[in-house]
């Protein structure tokens, strides 16, 4: 019996190796824009004092939830300054900010297209689901390929594997809000666009911040994967203590990426529950503002 085996592997190779023939000016030119949003947040979380950086986030937390989490976010920045990780934790949170920004700029259009078109639903969810279950390491491959070694690949696999839930809890956000609402806005007249901006979006706005949580979870969960790329940073020292088999470099990186996480974890639920609070204040007003038009003529 003659055994036969689909070529899919190559399939996909042989597309990666058109890509880089026919778009490679497109992806020099994303490595380049990239490259630059990571310096530029580098340069700014690095430049600084580090006295100041802790005060800029501590006053972050204080005005996000209290003097509670600016208390740990002090102790929590004082402990990896102590370890001597400041410099590659600012890299790993340049990372990790340059690629949530990314990732949720692109996630949120999304789920408010899959919100509105059940068709791009049904299009857009079995991608999500190729996403978060395709192992991440298989996106180091091409991204290496399409972007050479260093931090844009790490980027790149970084929002690949984070945008996910930003897309999924929007458009839950969006659909769970009670379509009677929605319906009143129609009666006044409203248009689809000012439904979304001041009465849908305000709404599911908890759902999404949730979602921006979760980018930002996930986001430095890649960390040690883009640091095997060249990426640097906390990754980097964990790659490095993993091939020396140093307990103690990868126990200290390793604390610092748990430290950063709590800190940015705290800091994005405090504002999603904050903003619990508003939309429907904001429903309100814009249903009396609604009910102050005059309805439209019939002509």
């Amino acid at each position: 019996m003659t055994e036969f085996r689909l070529p899919l592997g190559q399939w996909v190779e042989d597309f990666i190796d058109v890509l880089t023939e026919v778009l490679s000016g497109f992806f020099a030119v994303v490595r380049a824009v990239f490259l630059g949003f990571y310096d530029g947040v580098d340069w700014v979380l690095s430049t600084p004092p580090f006295w100041l950086i802790i005060v800029l986030v501590a006053a972050l937390a204080w005005w996000a939830r209290g003097w509670k989490l600016a208390l740990g976010s002090v102790v929590g920045l004082l402990v990896i300054l102590g370890v001597d990780q400041w410099d590659n934790a600012m890299d790993t949170l340049a990372l990790v900010l340059v690629a949530s920004t990314i990732a949720v700029v692109i996630a949120i259009p999304l789920g408010i297209l899959a919100a509105r078109s059940d068709l791009a639903s049904k299009i857009i969810k079995p991608i999500l689901d190729f996403m978060q279950t395709m192992p991440a390491f298989v996106y180091l491959i091409p991204a290496l390929i399409l972007f050479r070694v260093g931090v844009v690949p790490g980027i790149v696999a970084t929002i690949v594997f984070a945008m996910a839930p930003g897309v999924r809890l929007t458009e839950l956000g969006i659909r769970g809000v009670d379509k009677e609402v929605v319906e009143a806005g129609q009666a006044f007249g409203s248009s689809p666009g000012r439904i979304l901006r001041q009465i849908q979006l305000p709404l599911a706005m908890p759902s999404i911040m949730a979602g921006v949580n979760q980018v930002i979870m996930l986001s430095l969960s890649m960390v040690v994967i883009a640091g095997m790329v060249g990426a640097g940073g906390l990754g980097g020292d964990v790659v490095a203590s993993l091939n020396r088999i140093d307990v103690a470099l990868g126990f200290e990186a390793g604390l610092s990426v748990v430290i950063l996480a709590v800190i940015l974890d705290r800091i994005t639920g405090a504002f999603g529950g904050g903003l619990r609070k508003r939309p429907p204040v904001r429903a309100k007003q814009t249903a009396k503002a609604d009910a102050a038009e005059p309805a439209p003529v019939a002509a």
